[in-house]
C-alpha cells in the first residue's frame, strides 16, 4: 500500500529546476511543442518535441548525462522519459508538468 501512496512524497517541478540547477552537467528538457515552449520555459532547457526526443542522441551523446524531462501536464514528459531510457540513458527524472511551475519563465525560442 505504501507504493500507492509515494506521490505524495515525490517533489514537484519547483524542486525538480533546482535540483536540475544543482546538479553538474544536467540538462532540462522540455518536451513540449516548439509555440508551447516559446510561451514560456524554464530558462536553460532545451526544446526537443516529443515525437523527437530520439534526436536526443545527437545532442547528448553521453547516456550518463543527467536528463530532467518536462511537458505541460507529466503525461509527454512519462512518455519521453520511458523512450529515453529505453535508449540507454540512465539518469533520467521525469520533473512531471510546467504547469505546477512557480518560477519565473522566459518567453520565446533560445
Amino acid at each position: 500500500m505504501a507504493g500507492f501512496f509515494s506521490f505524495l512524497n515525490s517533489k514537484g517541478m519547483n524542486e525538480y529546476v533546482q535540483e536540475a540547477k544543482e546538479t553538474p552537467g544536467a540538462m532540462i528538457i522540455d518536451v513540449r511543442s516548439p509555440v508551447e515552449f516559446a510561451q514560456g520555459h524554464v530558462e536553460g532547457a532545451v526544446n526537443i518535441p516529443g515525437p523527437d526526443i530520439q534526436r536526443i542522441s545527437r545532442i547528448v551523446p553521453d547516456k550518463e548525462t543527467p536528463l530532467f524531462v518536462h511537458c505541460l501536464s507529466g503525461a509527454r514528459s512519462a512518455t519521453a522519459a520511458r523512450v529515453l531510457k529505453g535508449m540507454g540513458y540512465v539518469n533520467v527524472t521525469n520533473m512531471g508538468g510546467i504547469s505546477r511551475y512557480q518560477g519565473t519563465l522566459v518567453k520565446g525560442h533560445k
